[in-house]
C-alpha cells in the first residue's frame, strides 16, 4: 500500500455524520481538523452521501486544503490538494440488527451472542431449544422482528444434530425478509455442527442467503469467533449497506471496507490492549444505548444495552434503577414527583442539555445509575465457557452453570475509556472521573480517561489501513487522561482507619498522610507526570496484594490528578437522608465537581 500521509475519516451516526482529518507532521501523526453535518439517511434526501460531503467540506474550509473536486474525493494527495486514502464507519439507519440461535441458550446461544455483539451488532432476541417457547411462537417472533441477518449455531463438531436443524427449520418456516430491500433474501450464517451443514443447506439455501462458516463452539472447551465475526462484517457491507440509501455510492468512495460503528470501536480497544499489553474496559453512552467492551488477557467482549440511555431510553434507567439509586447521588433532597417530570421532559425533548446547576447535578446522578447497570450486563455476559467443568466434585456435577465466572476483574484492570455526551462534554473533566468511578467501582489502582470528540470509530477502522497512525492518534489527540483512581477493596465502618499512604511527587515533594472509610483525596499531578505511590492498607482492605498487605506501585497524572477513595467496595451511601447528603457534598467538595 502507498505511504498514508493524509487521510481524511468519517463516522456516519444516526443523527450526525462526523469527519477528522489525520495528517503526518515529521515523523507522527496528528489529527489536524474535524467536521461535522447532519446525517441524511432519511427524507428528503435519502442519500448518506450528502451528509459525509457536507461534513468534508467543512473541514475543507477550516483546513484550506482541497479536498472534493464535485461529488469527488480527490485521490490520491498532492501538495495541499486531496487526501491518500477515505474510510468511515457507519450505524445510520439504526446499525446492524441480528437475531441469533443455539441449540443450548446458556452454551452456544450465548456464545453466538458474543460472536454479534463483538462484531458490532444489535441482539434482538435469542433463540434456542430449550428457550421455553413453543415452534409456533419462535416462527412468529422471527417474522415479527424483521432482522438483518440471523446467525445460526449449535452442537459441537461430530455431536447430536436434531436440534440445529430443528432451528434452521424455523427460520424456513418463517421466512423472514429483510429490513432493507425487497426483493433480496435474508442473510443467514451457520456457524454451527459441521455434520450438519448438509442438511442445514437444503434446508435454508433455497429461502435464505446462506453461508457456511466454521463451528463458534467446535469443542466445548473452546470458542472460535473469528471467522463468523469476519462473516458478518463481510454481509454487513454487501446486504445490509448496499441496500440502505446512497451506500453503493459511499461504498465506492472507500478505500476500506465500511464498518459498523461499534465494531470498530472494539477493534481500538483491542489494538490499544495489544500494544500496551494492557487489560481495558470502555464505555460508550449514547441518547439510546449504552456500549460496554473489555479486553481483559486476549479476550474481547462487548455488550450493547439497547435500552439504557440519556435520552430516548432515559425512562428505562428510571424503571430499572429505581427511584431511590439515582437520587441516592443527588446532593440534596428532591421530591419524586419532580424527578419523573424531568426525567420524561427529557425523553420528549431528546436533544436539550441541563439549564441550572441542580438540573446538571440529576443528569450526572442518572448517568451513574444507566453506566452502573450497563456494566452488570455485560459482566453477565463476559465469562468463561459454561458446559465445561474445569475440577468436578459431587455437588457441583450437576451444576453446569458453575463455571460461567466473569472475566472481568476490577483489580486487574488497567485502563477504563468513558465516551458518550454526558462523558465527553461534562462541563468539569473532575465530573466524568467522578461518573466513572461511582459507576465502574474500580479496585487497585486504575488509569481513567475519556474520549475527548468520540474518534474512536475513526481510530478503529484506521487500524486496520495504518495502525501506527491510529494507536497515535489514540495517545495524543483522542484519549484525554483524567488521573489514576487507587480504591481498596473491603468494607468497614465510617471514620475507622483504611489506609496510610506516601505519594512521592516528581521534583522531590511528598504527600502523606491516612484516610479513614468515606473519605477520598485529589492530588493534582500533570498529565504527563508520574508519582510513586507506597500505600498500607488497614487490616480488612485490599489493593491488589491482599488484605492488609502494603502496596507499591507508580501513578501517573492527569487533568484531574490521583484520587484517593476510602469509601470501600462497593462504595458505602447511609440510608438516612441528612448523613446522604452531607457524604455526597464532602465527596463532591473533595473532587471539586460543581462551583462552590
Amino acid at each position: 500500500m502507498p505511504e498514508l500521509n493524509v487521510i481524511i475519516a468519517t463516522d456516519c451516526g444516526s443523527t450526525t455524520t462526523k469527519a477528522i482529518l489525520v495528517e503526518k507532521n515529521g515523523d507522527a501523526y496528528r489529527q489536524t481538523y474535524r467536521g461535522e453535518a447532519p446525517t441524511t439517511v432519511e427524507a428528503p434526501f435519502e442519500d448518506v452521501t450528502r451528509g459525509v460531503l457536507n461534513a468534508i467540506q467543512e473541514i475543507e474550509e477550516l483546513s484550506g486544503r482541497k479536498i472534493l473536486d464535485g461529488e469527488r474525493i480527490i485521490t490520491p494527495a498532492d501538495g495541499e490538494t486531496g487526501v491518500d486514502i477515505y474510510i468511515s464507519t457507519s450505524s445510520a439507519g439504526g446499525g446492524l440488527q441480528m437475531m441469533v440461535a443455539g441449540v443450548v441458550k446458556a452454551m452456544t446461544g450465548e456464545s453466538a451472542q458474543r460472536c454479534a455483539l463483538g462484531a458490532g451488532a444489535i441482539v434482538m432476541d435469542v433463540l434456542s431449544a430449550d428457550d421455553g417457547r413453543l415452534p409456533y411462537q419462535k416462527i412468529e417472533r422471527i417474522r415479527q422482528l424483521r432482522p438483518d441477518m440471523v446467525l445460526l449455531s449449535g452442537g459441537t463438531d461430530g455431536g447430536t444434530v436434531t436440534h440445529v436443524v430443528e432451528m434452521a427449520e424455523f427460520i424456513a418456516a418463517a421466512d423472514p425478509r429483510p429490513r432493507f430491500g425487497m426483493g433480496f433474501k435474508l442473510p443467514v450464517i451457520y456457524a454451527g455442527n459441521k455434520v450438519a451443514r448438509e442438511i442445514v443447506e437444503k434446508t435454508l439455501g433455497g429461502k435464505t442467503a446462506l453461508t457456511i462458516t466454521e463451528n463458534l463452539r467446535p469443542v466445548l472447551e473452546r470458542e472460535n469467533l473469528g471467522p463468523a465475526r469476519h462473516k458478518i462484517h463481510d454481509l454487513f457491507l454487501e446486504h445490509v449497506m448496499a441496500q440502505a440509501p446512497g451506500y453503493r455510492k459511499l461504498i465506492s468512495w472507500a478505500g476500506a471496507p465500511i464498518m459498523p460503528t461499534p465494531g470498530a470501536v472494539g477493534l481500538i480497544m483491542q489494538t490499544i490492549a495489544r500494544k500496551q499489553g494492557i487489560n481495558v474496559i470502555g464505555v460508550d453512552i449514547g441518547g439510546a444505548t449504552t456500549d460496554v467492551f473489555s479486553v481483559f488477557g486476549d479476550v474481547f467482549n462487548r455488550t450493547v444495552s439497547a435500552n439504557l440511555g440519556m435520552s430516548y431510553s432515559i425512562s428505562n434507567v428510571l424503571a430499572e434503577a429505581g427511584l431511590k439509586n439515582i437520587l441516592r447521588w443527588a446532593p440534596f433532597a428532591i421530591d419524586e414527583a419532580d424527578l419523573r417530570d424531568r426525567i420524561k421532559n427529557k425523553m420528549i425533548r431528546p436533544t436539550t442539555i441541563p439549564q441550572t446547576l441542580d438540573e446538571l447535578k440529576i443528569e450526572q446522578a442518572i448517568a451513574r445509575e444507566a453506566l452502573r447497570l450497563a456494566f452488570i450486563q455485560h459482566r453477565a455476559l463476559a465469562v468463561g465457557l459454561k458446559g465445561v467443568q474445569t475440577e468436578r466434585t459431587i455437588s457441583d456435577a450437576f451444576d453446569q452453570s458453575s463455571t460461567g465466572e466473569s472475566l472481568i476483574r476490577m483489580m486487574d484492570l488497567h485502563l477504563l475509556v468513558g465516551s458518550g455526551g454526558v462523558l465527553s462534554h461534562a462541563p468539569r473533566r473532575a465530573q466524568s472521573m467522578a461518573m466513572s468511578i461511582d459507576a465502574f467501582q474500580p479496585e487497585g489502582v486504575t488509569r481513567i480517561a475519556v474520549d475527548s470528540i468520540f474518534m474512536m470509530p475513526h481510530l478503529g477502522v484506521l487500524s486496520t489501513v495504518n495502525e501506527q497512525a491510529a494507536t497515535e492518534v489514540f495517545d495524543r489527540d483522542c484519549m484525554i487522561y483524567l488521573g489514576t483512581c487507587v480504591a481498596p477493596m473491603g468494607t468497614g465502618r465510617p471514620g475507622e482507619k483504611c489506609l496510610d499512604y506516601e505519594l512521592h511527587l516528581p521534583g522531590g515533594r511528598s504527600e502523606k498522610g491516612s484516610l479513614n472509610v468515606g473519605e477520598m483525596r485529589v492530588f493534582p499531578l500533570e498529565s504527563e507526570a508520574e508519582a510513586r505511590l507506597t500505600a498500607q492498607p488497614a487490616r480488612g482492605f485490599d489493593l491488589g496484594a491482599g488484605r492488609g498487605r502494603p502496596v507499591e506501585a507508580p501513578v501517573k497524572g492527569g487533568v484531574v490528578g490521583v484520587v484517593l477513595d476510602a469509601r470501600g467496595r462497593p462504595i458505602q451511601i447511609a440510608e438516612q437522608e441528612g448523613e446522604r447528603i452531607r457524604q455526597i457534598t464532602e465527596w463532591n467538595r473533595a473532587m471539586d465537581l460543581y462551583p462552590r
